[in-house]
């Protein structure tokens, strides 16, 4: 028996439904008190969906083609270079302070689930590449390779909120990015604050993907048994 092909549609569904309900919040806010205040969000959240739509384009390819090609080496890069920006999105609770538009614990449930949309799409877009990776590497290196992701995008959260690069910064001026990088690499003592910020996000993605990754595998083992 043929194993069932992953379908998008499947995976879409649910996440498109707890994303509108951070952009419902977001809708009721406005039109509550007449205010385009925490706009980002909506704009965060759609960066967030780019990293899922690119696995999902990664894993087509890899059905018919090699990872190691031109395609799928592109996809990948496209992948990396954008599955921070889903992780981004909980550094927006610090834009959480009383506005005296609205309630203050509003704006927290508000935020927080743009926050949980941004950790839901990154985790699942990971976790999509991470079975790919487990089809190819050994476990352990496969691990490593998570965690190394991870780390990364730790860093490039600093850079984002610290250093207010982007993305499309990469394209458009990476000479700029290059330099504020190897500055820090030679002079750590002198940013504490991109180690402090690095190793936060780091040690706290890494162990929630854990958890996700292991209550999956859990949850799987129970429904086959």
């Amino acid at each position: 028996m043929t194993k069932p092909r992953m379908s998008i549609k499947r995976i879409v569904g649910p996440l498109l439904v707890s994303s509108l309900l951070g952009v419902l919040l977001y809708v009721c806010r406005v039109l509550a008190v007449r205010s385009f205040n925490y706009w980002y969000l909506v704009w965060n959240l759609v960066l967030a969906w780019v990293p899922l739509l690119l696995s999902y384009a990664l894993i087509k390819w890899l059905r018919m083609g090699r990872w190691l090609s031109v395609k799928g080496l592109a996809l990948t890069a496209l992948w990396l270079g954008f599955l921070p920006n889903s992780f981004y999105v909980v550094s927006d609770l610090i834009h959480l302070s009383p506005t005296h538009e609205i309630g203050l614990l509003f704006d927290a449930v508000m935020i927080m689930v743009f926050a949980w949309n941004g950790l839901l799409l990154g985790f699942i877009s990971l976790y999509l590449v991470h079975l790919q990776l487990r089809k190819r590497l050994q476990p352990r290196l496969t691990v490593m390779l998570v965690g190394f992701i991870l780390v990364l995008s730790s860093f490039a959260v600093y850079l984002g909120r610290s250093l207010t690069w982007n993305t499309w910064d990469i394209i458009v001026n990476p000479g700029g990015i290059l330099l504020d990088v190897s500055d820090r690499i030679i002079k750590p003592t002198a940013y504490p604050s991109t180690f402090t910020t690095t190793v936060l996000f780091s040690v706290t993605l890494i162990a929630l993907y854990y958890t996700v990754y292991k209550l999956v595998a859990v949850i799987r083992d129970v429904s086959r048994s």
